[in-house]
């Protein structure tokens, strides 16, 4: 079995930050891709950003410059830093990771959602 866990969201105001981190625990062989996703009320679930195995890297154009992602690989962790947070930002952030298990199976697995609010 494998989870992810995300850290808690939170509430800030417009030109604020957040970090948001998701750590993978279970029978991980190795985690192929690490992403994140949100959805804002009323709206379709959309992707964030992504990182890959060998740390590339793709940004939805609405976060570009403003959201970096990175991964910790000792710890099976992603951490997506969220920088001159707007209110169009405001959203349930979703984990999503390819991870091949330890039995060489690879499979896509969701964290359970963090809310992000920006507001002032």
């Amino acid at each position: 079995q494998v989870q992810l866990v995300e850290s808690r969201g939170g509430s800030v105001q417009p030109g604020g930050s957040l970090r948001l981190s998701c750590a993978a625990s279970g029978s991980i062989f190795s985690i192929n891709a690490m992403d994140w996703y949100r959805q804002a009320p009323g709206k379709q679930r959309e992707f964030v950003a992504r990182i890959t195995d060998d740390s590339s890297t793709k940004y939805a154009d609405s976060v570009k410059g403003r959201f970096t992602i990175s991964r910790d690989n000792a710890k099976n962790t992603g951490i997506l830093q969220m920088n001159s947070l707007k209110p169009e930002d405001t959203a349930v952030y979703y984990c999503h990771a390819y991870i091949t298990t330890l039995g060489r199976a690879t499979l896509h697995y969701w964290g359970q959602g963090t809310q992000v609010t920006v507001s002032s």
